[in-house]
């Protein structure tokens, strides 16, 4: 018994996915399309092949006496909903207070990139990166801010073109100290409260 291709077995599913539109997969125009469509969704999709909590972790360090709040902000978002599989892009906004550990600015984007990589939802999505900068740097708080705009909003049903989601998880002293929530919120550009 052999396995199946993966590249094959998408490629497949992507024809399936073009006779249930209505459409000829084997036409002129399309010929081609499930083998590049296959393509693209793999890279699409590749954040199922990394851990970001280990892909995070090798990029800690000592903080060396440093206490201030760590903020990586506008880190883009584009994923797709786990309800209707339709692009959702924004911004996230990461920051946290060390407690001892510092963690690699570029590798807090890539780590959160790979969650995004997935199939998600926003509100999964915010939590899954607060848990994941808890668990990996243990700090004394975490806040991370989430801003999107959902194509299942915008591009059918209710079409919202103007609507955005906010998520925001705050733990720790960033959830118990106003002023550093404050701090947090005024940084990323949502005010306040």
């Amino acid at each position: 018994m052999t396995a199946e291709d993966p590249m094959l077995a998408r490629s497949q599913a992507m024809a399936t996915l073009i006779r249930a539109t209505g459409d000829d997969p084997a036409r002129p125009g399309l010929a081609a399309t499930p083998e590049r469509a296959a393509r693209a969704h793999a890279e699409l999709f590749d954040g199922y092949d990394v851990n970001p909590q280990t892909l995070l972790a090798e990029a800690m360090e000592a903080a060396d006496g440093y206490g201030g709040l760590v903020l990586v902000r506008g880190i883009r978002l584009y994923s797709h909903c786990e309800h209707h599989m339709l692009p959702m892009e924004g911004v996230v906004h990461v920051g946290y207070l060390p407690d001892g550990h510092l963690l690699g600015l570029s590798k807090i984007a890539r780590a959160v990139e790979v969650l995004t990589r997935q199939l998600q939802g926003q509100e999964r999505l915010t939590k899954e990166i607060a848990d994941m900068v808890e668990k990996v740097a243990r700090p004394k708080g975490v806040a991370v801010a989430v801003a999107a705009r959902h194509h299942c909003i915008t591009e059918r049903g209710v079409r919202q073109t103007g609507s955005d989601t906010v998520t925001l998880i705050t733990r720790g002293v960033l959830d118990s100290d106003p002023g550093l929530r404050r701090d947090f919120l005024g940084l990323c550009g949502l005010g306040g409260s």
